[in-house]
């Protein structure tokens, strides 16, 4: 008997991870994307601390591209923090809800409601929010919601004052609400009877018939929310959690000579002198900036150069690369790994494919092969 208990207190979590991950190139032709560092951390990781922080012990990672190099980075970070990794492998893609049926047996070994996410979310998780929202009216799913300027990009949901999901419509033409689906949902394990093991759609083939049958509820997220699935909205969802970061946990962010506003640098990165360094920006392991750089709303991922006098905004500097002197780089340019811009160049949106040297200003944004 104490078994069975045990088993009924296990909190699960599947999260949705399958992708190539093509809208953050030129960054996923290095990384899968879950591993790409989000302020100095991969952006999964981000979501499986907040998932073990609200009591989850065990979270199943539904894959397809790169698996092996998942299995391999994040093994050591789940010991650490005491969760088990179940990698369910995709042998062809499933889309949002096939996933779950083909983790069937993991999710319904216990009755308790577990976890499911999208994997380009950040936000302040609410997770011991939405099972008290969930336990408390009793139905097969709660969806967090979210409130956003531009509800045609994502699935809008409708509905009444205690939560009930009246309707759910997918990226609708029209203005219908400005509530969408923020990609957090938990369900109770007899939500599987409703998803066969084929490429099926939670948004467009699940939810509906769960809305029809008064079976789902939405429950409004407090605090930032954003998807980071592409260059322009992972600096925005960067600024937003270093925003949250300087109301929570102001101890982690950097300060000193130069430093403005919201700033996270790790440890063993070297900041020259003159500098001016934010707002918003991430400096990664080993980054170095040289004497009189200026950067601004950018992160620098691990082992990127900034040499002397450089000014860049709006920026991601991928790993290894190096931005040359009396360099100016702006408009969401995203330089992917190991590549090098010399000295006194202006790049504006470039976009900018791995191991490439760049000798020559791209003055209007395109992709760099």
């Amino acid at each position: 008997m104490p078994e069975k208990k045990k088993k009924l207190d296990t909190m699960r979590a599947l999260i949705l991870v399958g992708g190539y991950g093509t809208r953050l190139r030129p960054l996923t032709l290095s990384r899968p994307k879950p591993l790409v560092e989000f302020a100095n951390k991969p952006m999964l990781l981000h979501q499986i601390e907040a998932l073990v922080e609200a009591g989850v012990t065990e979270v199943v990672l539904a894959v397809s591209y790169r698996a092996e190099q998942m299995e391999k980075e994040l093994g050591e970070e789940a010991k650490k923090l005491g969760v088990n990794l179940i990698f369910s492998h995709e042998s062809e893609p499933l889309g949002t809800a096939g996933p779950l049926a083909l983790a069937r047996d993991v999710l319904s070994s216990s009755n308790d409601p577990f976890f499911v996410l999208n994997s380009d979310i950040i936000c302040d998780f609410p997770f011991k929010e939405l099972v008290n929202f969930h336990r408390n009216h009793g139905r097969e799913g709660t969806i967090v919601v979210t409130k956003v300027e531009e509800p045609s990009k994502y699935g809008v949901v409708v509905y009444g004052e205690g939560g009930r999901i009246n309707s759910f419509i997918e990226k609708p033409q029209e203005f219908v609400s400005n509530k969408i689906n923020a990609g957090m949902y938990i369900l109770n394990p007899s939500v599987l009877n409703r998803i066969k093991l084929q490429p099926t759609s939670i948004e467009k083939e699940v939810f509906p018939g769960m809305a029809q049958d008064g079976e789902l509820y939405a429950m409004e997220l407090q605090g930032f929310w954003m998807d980071v699935g592409q260059p322009k909205d992972f600096l925005t969802g960067m600024c937003m959690y270093l925003a949250s970061l300087r109301q929570k946990s102001p101890g982690k962010l950097y300060s000193g000579p130069g430093i403005v506003g919201n700033v996270l640098v790790d440890p063993t990165a070297k900041i020259g002198e003159g500098c001016r360094i934010g707002p918003n920006v991430t400096v990664g392991p080993g980054v170095i900036l040289e004497d009189g750089c200026c950067v601004k709303k950018c992160t620098l991922l691990k082992g990127a150069t900034v040499k002397e006098h450089a000014w860049l905004e709006g920026c991601i500097v991928g790993w290894r690369s190096v931005v040359g002197r009396w360099v100016r780089m702006e408009g969401t340019t995203v330089l992917g790994e190991d590549v090098i811009v010399k000295d006194e160049l202006y790049i504006n949106g470039g976009q900018v494919l791995p191991h490439k040297s760049i000798a020559t200003s791209v003055p209007e944004p395109q992709i760099i092969m």
